[in-house]
């Protein structure tokens, strides 16, 4: 009976921790930091003379779809020419991406027939490397035009290692829950990595758009999955921070369909468990204590225990329920029923077209965490690739 217990408050507030108790939490520190500290000094935007170099490095496998979109967004990129590089690394492609971006003689284009992942791309590029700091982006993702000066301003302060912009998820037309869906968790997720940065660093970096500084580099494993986390993890790692920015933002569709999304959210929690592994030193709260916090409150948990915990709650409160402990945790396994059926409600709307907001939230909700588990799957059977089958966009 005791155990049981244990078992259920432990459980319930590692669930409640990570997804709102962490961001509570957070939301507090930030206040009395502000208090005692005031808030953070930002660098002034350089002009012309003082920005430094960049090259954008765009990752692409198979992209002839969106090349002339991607290019007319990069070209209306706010940046001085002379000081502004744009690479395409097309490792493994096979359809006509190369030859549409012959059309554009400002592009360097870095290939080599065998697809190896994106990881072995990024080197790839990076040995091509003649300007002093690198962003990245995707194929897929549209910048606003500031971003380049943003990132430039915030590598002005010499703590910071890696600039993460934000990612933005839209769904090419109403009603499309999985866009939507998506959309929803980016926008509390960009809100973390906000209070994050403020009290530190982030933890982490999105593929979409982040830029490092190229000296401060360490190879990722060519098998890994989150190579942009890796990469940016690794800067942190080493003593530096992850400045984060909503003011240099990519934004992209978010998947076609919840299965294109499943592929997405496997690869992350696969991805995920392969860095927690990589990042251990990072679990030594004696080496950067307040790092190991932030980590392990906002990704560690979340990729490995937490979904774990979700399973053994439910399953110990039917059991408490069952040995008539108390009122109180009847209520609970009530809520806890309550909820999944609400998820399963939400799936089987969407599966008909219809739109409940709060319906499909308790679903998207359950949708990611079961992801977690295959993951789990997935990296226990693959092949130790990099490469990944690619979701399709809305």
């Amino acid at each position: 009976m005791i155990t049981l217990k244990i078992l259920f408050w432990a459980t319930l507030l590692i669930v409640f921790y990570t997804y709102l108790g962490y961001g509570i939490l957070l939301y507090f520190i930030i206040r009395l930091k502000r208090l005692f500290v005031g808030k953070p000094h930002e660098a002034v935007m350089p002009d012309d003379s003082q920005l430094p170099t960049i090259t954008l490095l765009i990752c692409a496998y198979n992209e002839e779809d969106v090349v002339a979109e991607k290019m007319a967004n990069t070209l209306a990129i706010d940046y001085p020419r002379e000081k502004f590089r744009i690479m395409w690394v097309t490792d493994g492609s096979t359809d006509s991406t190369n030859e549409l971006l012959k059309a554009y003689p400002e592009v360097d284009v870095v290939f080599s027939p065998e697809r190896r992942g994106k990881s072995a791309a990024l080197k790839h590029g990076l040995q091509e490397l003649k300007t002093r700091y690198v962003a990245f982006t995707d194929a897929n993702t549209m910048i606003n035009p500031g971003a380049m000066r943003e990132i430039a301003r915030l590598f002005m302060d010499p703590t910071v290692g890696c600039v993460s912009g934000e990612k933005r998820v839209a769904a090419r037309k109403a009603g499309q829950m999985a866009a939507e869906g998506e959309g929803l968790y980016w926008r509390y997720e960009s809100t973390l990595k906000k209070w994050d940065s403020e009290l530190y660093s982030a933890m982490g970096a999105a593929g979409e758009l982040y830029a490092i500084d190229p000296q401060l580099v360490r190879h990722v494993p060519d098998s890994a999955l989150l190579d942009d986390f890796m990469m940016s993890m690794y800067i942190v790692e080493d003593g530096k921070r992850i400045a984060y920015t909503p003011d240099a933002y990519a934004q992209e569709y978010g998947s076609a369909n919840i299965f294109e999304e499943s592929k997405r959210k496997r690869r992350i929690a696969a991805g995920g468990l392969q860095s927690i592994w990589w990042l251990r030193s990072l679990l030594n709260p004696f080496s950067q204590p307040l790092v190991t916090f932030q980590y392990v409150s906002h990704r560690v948990l979340r990729w490995s225990i937490t979904p774990i915990s979700m399973v053994i709650l439910l399953v110990v409160s039917v059991l408490l329920s069952i040995l008539r402990v108390g009122v109180f945790y009847e209520i609970m396994l009530a809520l806890q029923i309550l909820f999944y059926l609400a998820a399963f409600a939400g799936w089987l709307l969407s599966r008909h077209g219809i739109k409940n907001k709060l319906l499909y939230t308790a679903y998207y909700f359950v949708f990611m965490n079961l992801n977690v588990f295959r993951g789990m799957v997935y990296l226990c059977t693959h092949n130790n690739s990099g490469a990944w089958e690619k979701a399709k966009r809305s």
